[in-house]
This record gives C-alpha cells, sequence and structure tokens, in this order.
C-alpha cells in the first residue's frame, strides 16, 4: 500500500465515523429542530428547589392535551447536587407507582441499567435534558452532549409519564410544563 493510499483509507475511516456518530455531538435540539418553549415550572421539595424545568416541543399548543406521535424535550435544570443512583432511584419508584400492572423485573432492571447510562451525578446549575422521540425511545443530553440513546419506546413512555401522566406526584408542575398553567 502506498503512503497516500493509506492516508486516503485513514481519511475514509475518520469521515465514516464522524457520520456515524453525529448525533453524539449534536444538541438536543437538532433531534426536534423545531421546537419551542411550550411552559416551565420548578420542582420543589419542602419548599427546597430540587430542578426548574423547561417543556419544549414543535407541534403542541399549551393547554392541549398530550399527543403520543408528536416529539418533545424536557430539561432539567438542578439546584442542588443529586447522585445518578439517587436519580435512577426515584425515576424507577415513580415508574413502578405509575404503571397499570406490577412491572416485569427483568425489564425493570434493563431499565435501570439504561437510566445509569444516561444520567449522572448532578450540581447546582447541571442540564439533564430528555427527548422523547414517537417510536423511537428517547435520548438524554447532559449540557449540550448527547449522554445515552435508549431504543425503547415502552421506556420513553414510562419514563416521562414521571411528569406528564395526570397521575404524577406533581400536578401543578404538569400544568405549568404544559403551558395550561402559569408557573
Amino acid at each position: 500500500m502506498t503512503r497516500q493510499t493509506g492516508r486516503l483509507i485513514r481519511h475514509a475511516i475518520c469521515f465514516v465515523l464522524m457520520f456515524q456518530s453525529a448525533e453524539l455531538f449534536a444538541d438536543w435540539r437538532e433531534a426536534i429542530p423545531n421546537a419551542r418553549r411550550l411552559g416551565s415550572g420548578e420542582m420543589r421539595v419542602f419548599g427546597f428547589s430540587i430542578y426548574s424545568a423547561q417543556f419544549w416541543s414543535p407541534r403542541l399548543i399549551a393547554g392541549e392535551p398530550l399527543d403520543a406521535d408528536v416529539p418533545f424535550a424536557l430539561e432539567l435544570t438542578y439546584s442542588r447536587a443529586i447522585s445518578r443512583d439517587d436519580l435512577v432511584e426515584a425515576s424507577i419508584k415513580e415508574i413502578r407507582r405509575l404503571s397499570p400492572t406490577p412491572p416485569n423485573s427483568k425489564l425493570m432492571a434493563r431499565w435501570e441499567r439504561e437510566m445509569q447510562q444516561a444520567f449522572v451525578d448532578v450540581r447546582a446549575g447541571d442540564r439533564i435534558t430528555g427527548v422523547y422521540l414517537p417510536g423511537e425511545g428517547a435520548r438524554f443530553y447532559v449540557g449540550e452532549k448527547l449522554q445515552h440513546v435508549v431504543r425503547d419506546d415502552a421506556f420513553a413512555k414510562a419514563f416521562f409519564a414521571i411528569w406528564l401522566d395526570p397521575r404524577t406526584r406533581n400536578p401543578e408542575l404538569r400544568a405549568q410544563l404544559l403551558g395550561a398553567a402559569k408557573p
């Protein structure tokens, strides 16, 4: 192999890798290009701020019911330090609570592993954005960086139900996110 052929092969490999990993470098707005903020609110527990939340979607209208075929992003900016394990544990607990039937333990173990990859230990000011893509699953961004993709539509629906299901623990925050109430 000549030096020039070797260089061309290396450039081709770099191009292919860059093309295949483009989603790793794009922020969540690339997944939902026309998203606009529908609503926002703050999660407080015993008067202490846990995070502020913003809900983004390209096609939803404030106050209207959610459509399972419309993509959206839920952006959480944390007000305090919380460990990844605590984030995962709280999410699993809420998914179980909202499930209409007792969840399969193997499935819940798999979803827990997915969340362990999607989340990080957060400090005040850190942002995690979850993106729901209908029929595909969810993407999780830490700051502007894609952290993890979960290719499981059932997981995505169960996870985002924590905030968006009418039975959520914080119906006031849900109403604010969906633009039905002012923060």
